[in-house]
């Protein structure tokens, strides 16, 4: 039987552009924060771990980790996450990393990653109409490698395009959609496109 796969959400930016902490943004009365972890744990992840910064926001079941560099860019949060799943007892397999502010990300890229991940893939990317996105699953065996090379907004990029042999796409368009929320027309468009999907 293989290790866990866990979760990590990355939800520590301020929304600038946006006006307020991505996190906390509200669609439907629940926050962003909130929709990730339960995408992430509807997809099997566990445990899930939520990496927080500019605002302090506490989510029940899952470990939220402050991360004080969080305005160096994601690169500062993922290393973040990957530390604190390293310090946890008992050992995860591999951790799926998605992102706050895309909520139209279904649960099924999740659960596509993982399968991916016990049928012998590394490193599993999500994918829409062929191009990389997220969610991102990374095998233990990677972490270290990907810590080093975390910084800036680049995430997990770097450790990617320096390994295209490891990386497999995994087809996910037809389980949402990666549409970001950065300004209040993106949140306008993607709550809209939430209340479309929760009445279909």
């Amino acid at each position: 039987m293989q290790p866990p796969v866990a979760g990590i959400l990355l939800a520590a930016g301020e929304g600038s552009r946006l006006g307020q902490p991505k996190a906390l943004v509200e669609i439907a009365g629940q926050r962003l924060v909130d929709r990730g972890c339960r995408m992430l744990r509807d997809g099997g992840a566990d445990p899930i771990v939520v990496i927080t910064g500019a605002a302090p926001v506490d989510v029940p079941g899952a470990l939220v980790v402050h991360n004080p560099a969080w305005a160096s860019g994601m690169g500062s949060s993922l290393a973040t996450g990957l530390s604190a799943l390293q310090s946890l007892p008992g050992e995860c397999g591999a951790a799926v990393v998605a992102l706050a502010d895309q909520p139209l990300v279904g649960s099924g890229s999740v659960r596509r990653l993982i399968a991916a991940r016990v049928a012998g893939a590394s490193i599993a990317v999500a994918a829409y109409d062929g191009r990389p996105r997220n969610p991102v699953l990374i095998a233990r065996e990677h972490w270290a490698e990907v810590l080093t090379l975390a910084q800036g907004d680049a995430g997990a990029r770097p450790f990617l395009r320096a390994h295209p042999d490891l990386v497999m796409l995994i087809e996910c368009g037809d389980t949402g959609s990666p549409d970001d929320i950065d300004t209040p027309e993106d949140l306008a468009r993607v709550a809209q496109a939430l209340l479309h999907r929760d009445q279909c």
